[in-house]
């Protein structure tokens, strides 16, 4: 279904430019539940984090949140505590703004670390992005919290719970420092089902796990990273019992999982999609372990980007990563390619076959170590020559 973070019933959105970006581009987004909702929130692990992330960690899970505020252009990270009162004075302008506490408004930043947070163009820009709050904010909403990013990214899903339909949807942005481990990354996510503040949070920890935190753009994880989901129980649908959860928790497992393709698509400068598939390992670590160091190699995703099946590259990523794994059991495959087995290459990777594999836009990497059961799927995409150039005029 059509729809991003006003898709659920009980939520509004806008989007506005405060002239934090210099080009005018939208800067500043507003999400309100004028009923209040129960949030959750994951957050960055790099040690190094962001006055934002600060504040909200003290704030969910919560059980009354009226307000998402968000600006990008600038991170608030690294900016000592000039940087928190900057990030308390924001979130208390809107509180006011809304007739709501100051601890019922959750912050998030993103773009250049270090730069002081403008607070009077943010303050300044309130008036308009309050003015502006509907369901149809929300194009705009995904639009304002973006960087370099090349479009915005939605999602939206319905489920049928035991009680009724209730609907999921939310938006991100993300393009570079996208390494999560909880990519820079910032996603909304929203809700009309009725949820408890623990159940929530459960939820959305579980889900993480295998959608945001299994795709890598570039090996690097930011200052503020922010994920949110919000319940406002505007569809009268309570979540009773297992099968309810079970129901929850795959709607939003396709939501952020749809973001978090969406944001190694856009990855700066991609030209690839690449699956990352690890099969037969010994446990669920082992073969997260692998997969996530094929997905971080710079010389895998320059070969990606060179449309070179390189399979050695590959094969030594896997191995670099000291998880035990056993060339004579490990097996590679490019789609349905088979590049290595029995500690040898199988000559298939010069092939047309391997050529016209890595000419596709979507392709898929299938190692399997031949120790177990367990399995894996990470995403990534390639590294280009506009990675490199996007990021080094970054600031100029």
């Amino acid at each position: 279904m059509d729809g991003g973070v006003a898709a659920a019933a009980g939520f509004v959105a806008a989007g506005v430019a405060c002239g934090i970006k210099r080009d005018g581009r939208l800067d500043l987004a507003l999400l309100h539940c004028p009923g209040g909702a129960v949030a959750a929130g994951v957050f960055t692990r790099n040690e190094v984090v962001a006055a934002p992330v600060v504040l909200a960690r003290g704030r969910v899970p919560a059980r009354d949140v009226r307000a998402v505020v968000i600006n990008s252009g600038c991170a608030n990270a690294c900016t000592g505590g000039a940087g928190m009162a900057a990030a308390e004075a924001v979130v208390a302008a809107v509180a006011t703004a809304l007739g709501c506490a100051p601890e019922q408004v959750l912050p998030a930043s993103t773009g250049v670390i270090g730069d002081p947070l403008p607070v009077k163009r943010l303050t300044a820009g309130l008036p308009a992005v309050v003015a502006g709050l509907g369901a149809s904010g929300a194009t705009a909403f995904a639009d304002a919290i973006l960087t370099t990013d090349t479009r915005r990214k939605e999602a939206a899903v319905e489920v049928e719970l035991a009680g009724g339909r209730v609907r999921i949807g939310g938006c991100c942005k993300g393009s570079g420092m996208i390494h999560p481990n909880m990519a820079t990354m910032l996603a909304v996510v929203t809700t009309d089902a009725q949820l408890d503040p623990a159940t929530c949070q459960t939820l959305l920890s579980t889900v993480v796990a295998t959608t945001f935190n299994r795709i890598s753009v570039d090996g690097d994880t930011s200052t503020n990273d922010t994920l949110y989901l919000l319940a406002s129980g505007s569809s009268g649908v309570a979540v009773s019992g297992e099968e309810d959860l079970v129901r929850l928790a795959a709607g939003l497992a396709r939501v952020c999982g749809s973001l978090a393709l969406q944001i190694v698509a856009d990855g700066e400068g991609a030209t690839k999609l690449a699956t990352v598939q690890v099969t037969g390992g010994r446990d669920g670590l082992q073969v997260e372990r692998v997969a996530a160091a094929i997905c971080r190699s710079p010389l895998v995703k320059t070969a990606l980007f060179g449309q070179d099946a390189n399979w050695g590259r590959i094969v030594a990523a896997a191995g670099a990563v000291g998880a035990g794994i056993t060339p004579e059991t490990t097996r590679l495959w490019l789609d349905d390619l088979l590049l290595f087995a029995e500690g040898v290459g199988t000559g298939a990777g010069r092939s047309p076959a391997a050529a016209a594999a890595m000419h596709a836009h979507d392709l898929t990497l299938r190692l399997d170590l031949g120790q177990g059961e367990a399995c894996a799927t990470y995403w990534t995409c390639d590294l280009s020559f506009d990675y490199v150039r996007i990021n080094a005029e970054y600031r100029t």
